[in-house]
């Protein structure tokens, strides 16, 4: 029974809930950025660069046979060109998230303790005069 518990706790704490919906909303964040990659940022650089299409990108090292049922051994740098593109991506728009966040935490912080008014520092004058005539 108090296993049950121990894991009960573990698992509510807030540490533990943040990380899972980070990791549910970083996977959908991937998607995203996978298709703003392959069907957005791609087809114009394939344009510009001639046709061509980083995805299909590789160097064969043994051809495939289908009469034969010999798969192809090849590497597709072009993915991992693609790959890189998205991990660029994915860091930049962290990096702003970040950034954003770091702002929002510096103006909460950022006010400093203003020192007393006029009307203070007239009245601290008057009490301390006050205070000598006694």
């Amino acid at each position: 029974m108090g296993f049950v518990k121990e894991f009960k706790e573990f698992a509510m704490r807030g540490n533990v809930v943040d990380l899972a919906v980070g990791v549910v909303i970083g996977a959908a964040f991937g998607k995203i950025v996978t298709s703003l990659v392959t069907d957005v940022i791609m087809p114009p650089i394939g344009y510009i660069t001639g046709g061509i299409d980083f995805a299909e990108k590789k160097i064969v090292l043994k051809p495939g046979d289908p009469a034969h049922k010999i798969a192809e051994v090849a590497v597709h740098y072009g993915n991992f060109i693609n790959s890189v593109i998205q991990f660029f991506i994915i860091a930049f728009c962290i990096f702003l998230v970040v950034k954003a966040i770091n702002s929002l935490k510096k103006e909460e912080t950022a006010a400093p303790d203003p020192g007393p008014t006029k009307e203070e520092v007239l009245l601290t004058e008057i009490r301390d005069l006050l205070a000598k005539g006694k």
